[in-house]
């Protein structure tokens, strides 16, 4: 199969114009940028893809060792990028995705012209030896972990609401729910562990390209000190306190998240 076939690459946009790339989170797929990318459709080239496994990817393309860290993922945005001929891009990352993007820019620096990462976590695991706060500790994630095996339709159903922190608009849980609920299970486990219990707070300071640091309020998967963790580790990165809450501005606050946006693009 393709490689465009392979992550159902979807292209939109300026033609001819410089490439941006928008990359979606954990158990999510390309459809949670649509508020977000016709703001940008007049002067770049959206580029729009699902990781394997998601949304309409190929999932005969999975391979476990491939996928068994952000690497793996890494290299697919790469792989995208060749498969398009795009000499560089603007990429922007949604939760996990912020940092497959930094990996990706530390591989193949000439590849990137600046990064947009949205909630970003270098690690989400507290550690006390060194006072980092990452929001959870390992019982915490183990015990997600255990929900997720024995039941993931209902671990999908209790975590989406939470993650996405807008208590007022139910539907907004509902969609993530749904996506969740869509994405298939056992793919979806072993990138949960994958991104839970990985650490790229060492890679921060690699990062060769600028950066936007987009963090919201009261978000449970990346606390507001692991927002501004990153940013005081990542060289020439800018910092926003979105007033949006949850872990999804993309999808709950697009207004605010466009701003943001075009103000560092």
């Amino acid at each position: 199969m393709s490689i465009l076939s392979r992550n159902h690459v979807q292209l939109a946009g300026r033609e001819g114009g410089p490439a941006m790339v928008f990359a979606h989170g954990f158990g999510c797929d390309q459809s949670m940028w649509r508020y977000i990318t016709p703001a940008f459709a007049d002067r770049y080239r959206i580029v729009l893809f699902d990781y394997v496994g998601h949304g309409k990817s190929e999932l005969a393309a999975y391979d476990e060792d491939r996928y068994d860290s952000l690497d793996g993922y890494a290299l697919d945005v790469l792989e995208v990028l060749d498969a398009l001929d795009i000499p560089s891009a603007v990429f922007v990352g949604h939760s996990v995705s912020s940092m497959i993007g930094a990996l990706a820019a530390i591989q193949q620096p000439d590849r990137f012209d600046k990064l947009v990462m949205v909630g970003p976590s270098p690690r989400y695991l507290d550690d006390d030896s060194t006072g980092y706060v990452g929001g959870f500790r390992a019982e915490d994630l183990h015990g997600l972990l255990d929900s997720m095996d024995s039941n993931y339709l209902g671990w999908s159903s209790s975590m989406a609401p939470a993650i996405m922190g807008n208590a007022d608009r139910p539907e907004l849980g509902e969609e993530l729910t749904n996506s969740f609920c869509r994405t298939d299970p056992s793919i979806a486990k072993q990138f949960a562990r994958v991104t839970f219990f990985g650490d790229n707070r060492s890679d921060l300071p690699k990062v060769p390209v600028r950066s936007l640091v987009l963090q919201c309020t009261a978000d449970v998967i990346a606390p507001e000190a692991v927002g501004e963790y990153v940013h005081e580790h990542l060289p020439g990165s800018e910092y926003v306190l979105l007033s949006a809450t949850g872990h999804c501005p993309n999808l709950s606050a697009p207004a605010e998240t466009i701003a943001a946006m075009q103000g560092f693009c």
